[in-house]
């Protein structure tokens, strides 16, 4: 298993959020890049959490991924002030109770990806200047309410906004970045000797 997973969450292959996921996945050297526009997977949770929906393999094999990875990343543009339906889909039937986060007998969360490292590289058309006054809630929601509670020990994020009225210079800029990024982290994931192995996740239950 590679020792990064880059989760790309834009439907298009031709968008500048994929290319960012390429980038830093290229750059890393140990990247696993996840585009989920090609997977196999129905994104409804149907039935909530009355009833466990059978994973799919092409989730049973994300959530390996997902297990396995010191690093995390999700690349994904801000749409409504949220995140692609694709991307949305992937969390409510990936994430699972039991299986990526529990709640403790106190009530409180408890991640349980072993990922040390995370980055969220989320692109707005919404410009610098507006984006006090907008807000950015998809930030909140994949760093904070996703990729902390499940575990992930450290998230950084990297806005690029303005990105409909962006220069190339300004594009190429921040692609040069996602390289960057991807280079360091490749380096320091490197390091690190993972000594668990993934766990056998298409069997367990997916509610409390």
């Amino acid at each position: 298993m590679a020792s990064a997973l880059v989760i790309d969450g834009h439907p298009d292959a031709r968008s500048l959020t994929a290319e960012l996921a390429r980038r830093y996945a290229a750059a890393h050297g140990d990247a696993r890049l996840l585009a989920l526009r090609d997977l196999d997977f129905d994104p409804h949770l149907r039935f909530g959490y009355r009833e466990r929906m059978t994973l799919e393999d092409d989730l049973v094999d994300a959530k390996g991924a997902l297990h396995s990875a010191q690093t995390i990343v999700i690349a994904t543009p801000l749409w409504w002030g949220s995140v692609p339906a694709v991307l949305k889909g992937f969390f409510d039937r990936a994430l699972l109770p039991q299986q990526e986060y529990r709640y403790t007998k106190l009530g409180l969360p408890e991640g349980l990806l072993p990922a040390r490292h995370g980055r969220l590289l989320l692109l707005a058309d919404t410009p610098w200047y507006a984006a006090p006054f907008t807000g950015l809630p998809a930030q909140t929601q994949v760093a904070r309410n996703t990729m902390r509670l499940c575990g992930i020990r450290s998230v950084r994020t990297h806005r690029m906004l303005g990105v409909k009225d962006a220069t190339p210079e300004r594009i190429g800029s921040w692609l040069t970045r996602a390289e960057s990024l991807g280079h360091r982290d490749g380096l320091r994931d490197a390091t690190v000797t993972t000594t668990s192995a993934p766990q056998d996740l298409a069997g367990l239950p997916a509610s409390a």
